[in-house]
């Protein structure tokens, strides 16, 4: 049986508002070692639709979006090697 990773972190962004959200992961992401991997807790909505691409775009790997009914739990995984 596989086991989901368990995230190096956890980064709790509910009630926090576009673009500001996607601001603070990319910050906490900076901080990470390569290879470690973040979870994101966002609202539904606008977050949920616009934080994934926004990471997506900016060279990190979503790695598993789970829908807990009341938020979304986002996995983020840093890349190997900095650019």
């Amino acid at each position: 049986m596989t086991q989901i990773s368990s995230p190096d972190a956890q980064l709790d962004l509910r009630g926090t508002p576009c673009p500001l959200n996607f601001v603070r992961a990319k910050l906490r992401l900076e901080k990470m070692l390569p290879g470690s991997l973040l979870e994101v807790w966002l609202d539904p909505g606008e977050p949920i639709e616009q934080v994934p691409d926004s990471l997506r775009m900016s060279g990190y790997s979503i790695e598993q979006l789970e829908d807990r009914s009341e938020f979304f739990a986002l996995q983020v995984r840093c890349p190997m090697s900095g650019s």
